[in-house]
């Protein structure tokens, strides 16, 4: 069964673990009862994260991995296989974003947020997949984004990630459904977390501003969906109307997103 009905005695890993939604998800996993190996780059961040799930009476791996290097993500995806003796729920979370025209997009940064959003996912997942296939029982989630079902302007790089993510993320669901292993793919709008810096937010549409959530309501509706089974969910839900609008009028979603979605003019 895709659904998730009861989290306690799972052990789950969780990326981009040190901050925003990461940490978020870890910590609200660990009160549904479930061991959490965190993993990112930043280790005291992930000593502070795993303290907070230890008070709460699991078990918290620290694990200091960059996702976007692929020996450490399997070294690392041994190790908690070691510790754990087993995973059964995947969060790939590790990500960063961008806020520029593409004219102005240094290319090295486009490969390696390329490297860290997408191929980091990719490396997890290879890595603990094969375990959650051999025990017939898995979840893992893409932490995707709005971004990757409707391209806007100034996130070019980024939302190629999340576009590459959300198609990794449909085709594997096919492919591991009949070995027990469920896919959702999380598609979050503009979230109020440091992923938005000065300048992005000095760049960015009132109305989008208007309309940022808290990390809180991602958790809340992750937590659902996988307790209902679901295979992708989009927060807030309104959005997906956009995802309608662009598949029956792409004209008019074009001619509104410019509008809307445009920065302003230096």
């Amino acid at each position: 069964m895709p659904a998730l009905r009861s989290f306690e005695g799972l052990r789950a890993v969780v990326t981009g673990a040190s901050s925003g939604i990461g940490e978020a998800l870890a910590l609200r996993l660990a009160k549904e009862g479930t061991d959490v190996a965190l993993v990112a780059r930043r280790t005291a961040e992930l000593d502070r994260v795993a303290g907070a799930i230890r008070d709460l009476g699991r078990r918290a791996l620290v694990v200091p991995c960059d996702v976007a290097r692929r020996d450490e993500v399997f070294a690392s995806a041994e190790r908690i296989l070691a510790e754990f003796g087993s995973v059964e729920l995947l969060v790939n979370n590790a990500g960063y974003g961008g806020h520029r025209p593409f004219l102005e997009w240094d290319i090295d940064d486009i490969e390696r947020i390329m490297q860290v959003n997408y191929f980091g996912a990719v490396y997890w997942t290879k890595a603990l997949l094969p375990k959650m296939v051999e025990q017939r029982r898995g979840w893992i989630v893409m932490m995707a984004s709005v971004a990757g079902k409707l391209g806007v302007p100034d996130e070019s790089a980024y939302a190629a990630t999340k576009f590459a993510m959300v198609g990794l993320a449909e085709a594997l669901s096919y492919e591991v459904e009949d070995f027990g292993v469920h896919v959702l793919t999380v598609c979050p709008g503009a979230i109020d977390t440091p992923f938005f810096d000065e300048q992005a937010r000095r760049r960015m549409p009132e109305v989008a501003k208007r309309m940022m959530i808290e990390p809180a309501r991602v958790v809340e509706a992750t937590i659902r969906a996988l307790r209902a089974g679901k295979y992708e969910v989009t927060v807030p839900p309104f959005i997906r109307a956009g995802y309608i609008v662009r598949a029956l009028a792409p004209g008019i979603m074009r001619r509104n997103t410019k509008r809307v979605a445009a920065p302003p003019l230096a």
